[in-house]
C-alpha cells in the first residue's frame, strides 16, 4: 500500500479522468443480475457464464433493435476467470468456458459495431474468490488493453475501504497510461458506504466515468424503491457531481426479469432516465416479454436518459394523500433544451386503483409566464399547454409512474 500512496502523490496533478468517454450515460448489457456466477456449463450450458452466452446476447442486441436503440456495451461481470494466474501473475480466462480468450470476444463484438466490457476487483481476491488486482494494477491495465476491452467494472471486495481513495485513482492512471480508451466503472464509494465512512464524492467523480453509490440492485420492487430513496435523499450532495464524463450509477436495469410488475418496470425505466443513470440491462434477451422489450427500447425514454446536459433529477417532495389516496414522490430534471424540464410522479401506494396528485407547474418550480407544452414521455402524446398557475393533475397507477416533458412556449 505504501507503493500505491507514493504513486498517488506522484500522479496527483493528473488524477482527473480525461478519457473523453461517457459524455452521456453508457448503455449496454451486463451479465450479473440475471446470470450471476453460474459456471456450470455441464448441467446448464445455455445459461452459464461463457463466451457462447456473451456472443449470443451480443447477436440479439444487434439483430433485435437494442444496438440501434443505443445499447452498445456487452459486459461480462464476475466469474469469467480461472481460479489461478499465469506464471507472471497475469489473469487467465477459464479455459473451458472461454477457450478462445477475451481478445477473441472483443474482436467478435467489435465486428458487430459494439463495445466489450470486463470485470475485476481492487482486492486480493474478487467477491467470488477469483484472483484480484491487488499489487497488479499496472499489469492488469495493460492486459485489459491488450485484449482491447472498452469498459472495466472495478469492484472493491476484499480490500480495505479507505484504500480505495488511493487505489482507484491509481488504476485510473494506469488505464489512461495504456493509451486505450477504457470506460472506468468504479465501485469506490459503495465500499465506504458499507463501512459508514466519509465518501469524497468530488474525488470519485473526478476519477471514474461511472460510480456505484449504493448497494447492488436485486430483482425486487423493494430494492428499486430503496435505491430511489437513496438518490432522493442525496446525502453528501453527490447528485451535483453527476454529468458528462462521470455519472452516479444506481446499478443495472432489471426490466424483463422476474421481480417487477409491468408498472414497476416502467418506474425503473423512467426513473433511471430521470437520474441520467447508466442503463445496463441484465436480462435474458432470448426470453424477454415483448412489453418489457418495448420498454427497454422506448426511444423517448432513452432520449431523456441521454439528454446531453446529463443532469440528475432531484426529488422535490414526498406527499402522502389522505385516506390512502396515493403516496407520491415528485422529481424534476433540468434538460439541455433551454427552459425545458422533465417531471416524474411516482406513486408508491399499492392500492388497487390509480391515484391523482394535483398541483401547478409553478409550485414545482416551472415559472415561465408564457407556459409550457407538456407531453407524456412514454407515449409521446400531447397532454396540453399549461401556465405556471394552471391546475395540473398527474394520475398514476399503483406503484407506477407518470412521466412528462415540459417545454417552454
Amino acid at each position: 500500500m505504501k507503493v500505491i500512496i507514493s504513486l498517488c502523490l506522484f500522479i496527483g496533478a493528473v488524477s482527473a479522468l480525461n478519457n473523453g468517454l461517457a459524455l452521456t450515460p453508457p448503455m449496454g448489457w451486463l451479465s450479473w443480475e440475471r446470470f450471476r456466477c453460474n459456471v456450470d456449463c455441464v448441467n446448464d450450458p445455455h445459461n452459464c457464464i461463457s463466451e457462447n452466452l456473451i456472443l449470443e446476447m451480443a447477436d440479439i442486441m444487434v439483430n433485435e433493435g437494442y444496438k440501434d436503440a443505443g445499447y452498445v456495451y456487452v459486459n461480462i461481470d464476475a466469474c469469467w476467470m480461472a481460479n489461478y494466474t499465469d506464471e507472471n501473475g497475469g489473469m487467465v480466462p477459464d479455459p473451458k468456458r472461454f477457450p478462445n480468450g477475451p481478445k477473441y470476444l472483443a474482436d467478435k463484438i467489435h465486428a458487430m459495431g459494439m463495445k466489450f466490457g470486463m470485470y475485476q476487483d481492487f482486492g486480493h481476491i474478487t467477491c467470488l474468490g477469483y484472483p484480484g488486482a491487488e499489487f497488479h494494477l499496472e499489469q492488469y491495465a495493460y492486459q485489459f488493453a491488450s485484449w482491447e476491452i472498452d469498459l472495466l467494472k472495478f469492484d472493491g471486495c476484499n480490500s480495505v475501504p479507505r484504500d480505495g481513495d488511493t487505489g482507484y485513482p491509481v488504476m485510473e492512471f494506469f488505464l489512461n497510461k495504456t493509451g486505450r480508451q477504457i470506460l472506468y466503472s468504479c465501485e469506490w464509494p459503495l465500499y465506504q458506504l458499507f463501512k459508514q465512512e466519509y465518501i469524497n464524492y468530488t474525488a470519485v467523480a473526478a476519477g471514474c466515468n461511472t460510480w456505484r453509490a449504493y448497494h447492488d440492485i436485486q430483482d425486487s420492487w423493494d430494492s428499486v424503491k430503496e435505491t430511489l430513496d437513496f438518490w432522493g435523499n442525496n446525502s453528501g450532495n453527490f447528485a451535483s457531481l453527476t454529468g458528462p464524463g462521470s455519472f452516479s450509477d444506481p446499478d443495472m436495469l432489471i426490466v424483463g426479469d422476474f421481480g417487477l410488475s409491468y408498472d414497476q418496470q416502467r418506474v425503473q425505466m423512467g426513473m433511471w432516465a430521470m437520474l441520467s443513470a447508466p442503463m445496463h440491462m441484465s436480462v435474458d434477451l432470448r426470453n424477454i416479454d415483448p412489453k418489457s422489450k418495448a420498454l427497454l427500447q422506448n426511444r423517448n425514454v432513452i432520449a431523456l436518459n441521454q439528454d446531453p446536459l446529463g443532469y440528475t433529477a432531484r426529488r422535490l417532495l414526498v406527499y402522502t394523500a389522505p385516506r390512502n389516496q396515493g403516496i407520491f414522490n415528485v422529481w424534476k430534471k433540468v434538460l439541455y433544451q433551454q427552459g425545458s424540464y422533465a417531471l416524474a410522479f411516482v406513486n408508491y401506494s399499492d392500492q388497487g386503483t390509480p391515484n391523482t396528485y394535483t398541483t401547478t407547474l409553478g409550485q414545482l418550480g416551472l415559472t415561465n409566464a408564457s407556459g409550457y407544452n407538456v407531453t407524456e414521455i412514454f407515449s409521446g402524446m400531447t397532454v396540453g399547454q399549461f401556465r405556471p398557475q394552471d391546475e395540473f393533475k398527474a394520475t398514476v397507477n399503483p406503484e407506477g409512474i407518470y412521466l412528462v416533458k415540459c417545454v417552454t412556449m
